[in-house]
């Protein structure tokens, strides 16, 4: 077989399971120097993506909104933009990180070379969505432990698919870029606009699902501790029912700023200047994890070894996630605050 040159990742959505994926393709460009990689995600995840280090071409899709007006003129245009562009280039290596019939449909639309095949997962693992027309489409479907972290899973896939072993350590090549110079509330004087007077951290209380929040009073009482100990408190939304969530905290904290709407690549920039971040199981936290950023991932289930702060590298010394039903009580979150090994932050 000739040489692997050119690789193209399929891994659409969510936004953690996009984070989840990156240190997969710092491993393959670790082990396959050269090779120029490719991916295909939902456009409104395409800017992170861009900021992950070594992808050469982001492809955006719109899946979600096009499957709600299949038959529109406007979604039969896009549809055909996205393969015209999809098909700009033939790959050695397809590979299906999702596992969905979506994800199959795009990996059987992009082209390979003669030589090149298409990876998927020949199963499910636990706790993750999978639906068989991915392997269906597969030239080799690769089985997976069934009890795997989202972010090995990835790394496990990439690296049988390619012939290489997985490395002990991990990048997730998450590179923010230069945040802009506005004024804000908490430093007029600054012409960097996300750099206060003192360190601030981020608290993500923001989830599409109920049952993965924390309560509002346990974060008005997080909130107060940091500012009793040096610290200024910023706090994120992503929509109208986060940013009154966020308000309500704000008001009620000697020290704190509701961040204004970002978009995620600038809501990343942003994050990256804080000095940690406290948040549930969410996209945000994924995001704080993948940045390197000394966090606490708060979890109301028993699912905190697939999609937590991975356990047993570097950054274990200061990510952690805290779990209890229904869900961790604010001195275990503080406890978990407190036991972070970083000089990062301020005691």
């Amino acid at each position: 077989m000739a040489p692997i040159q050119k690789i193209l990742i399929v891994k659409l959505s969510s936004l953690g399971d996009v984070v989840h994926t990156m240190p997969a393709v710092q491993d393959l460009l670790a082990a396959l120097p050269g090779v120029e990689v490719d991916w295909v995600v939902e456009r409104a995840f395409a800017p992170l993506v861009a900021r992950c280090k070594g992808v050469a071409r982001v492809i955006p899709c719109e899946l979600r909104r096009w499957r709600k007006q299949p038959l529109s003129l406007q979604t039969r245009r896009e549809w055909r933009a996205f393969k015209q562009e999809l098909r700009l280039q033939s790959y050695d290596a397809i590979i299906d990180a999702q596992g969905l019939t979506k994800s199959a449909l795009v990996a059987w639309l992009a082209h390979t070379t003669a030589q090149g095949r298409r990876f998927a997962l020949a199963n499910r693992t636990e706790g993750s969505s999978y639906e068989a027309p991915t392997r269906w489409v597969s030239d080799v479907a690769i089985r997976i432990e069934s009890r795997v972290h989202a972010v090995q899973r990835a790394r496990l896939l990439c690296a049988q698919a390619l012939g290489y072993a997985v490395p002990e350590a991990l990048d997730f090549g998450l590179q923010p870029g230069t945040l802009a110079a506005t004024p804000t509330p908490l430093d007029k004087a600054s012409l960097n606009p996300f750099v206060p007077r003192k360190p601030f951290v981020a608290l993500v209380h923001g989830t599409s699902r109920a049952d993965k929040q924390w309560p509002l009073a346990s974060w008005v009482a997080l909130g107060q501790r940091l500012n009793h100990s040096g610290f200024a408190v910023a706090l994120a939304h992503g929509n109208a029912a986060e940013k009154a969530t966020s308000e309500a905290i704000a008001a009620q904290l000697a020290d704190a700023w509701v961040w204004p709407s970002m978009a995620l690549d600038a809501l990343t920039d942003t994050m990256a200047h804080c000095a940690g971040v406290v948040g549930v199981d969410s996209g945000l936290s994924h995001i704080a994890v993948a940045l390197g950023l000394p966090h606490v991932q708060i979890y109301n289930f028993d699912t905190a070894w697939r999609t937590g702060p991975p356990q047993g590298v570097a950054q274990s010394l200061y990510q952690v996630s805290v779990t209890a039903q229904p869900c961790p009580n604010l001195q275990e979150v503080w406890q978990a605050w407190e036991s972070l090994d970083t000089p990062v932050l301020c005691r």
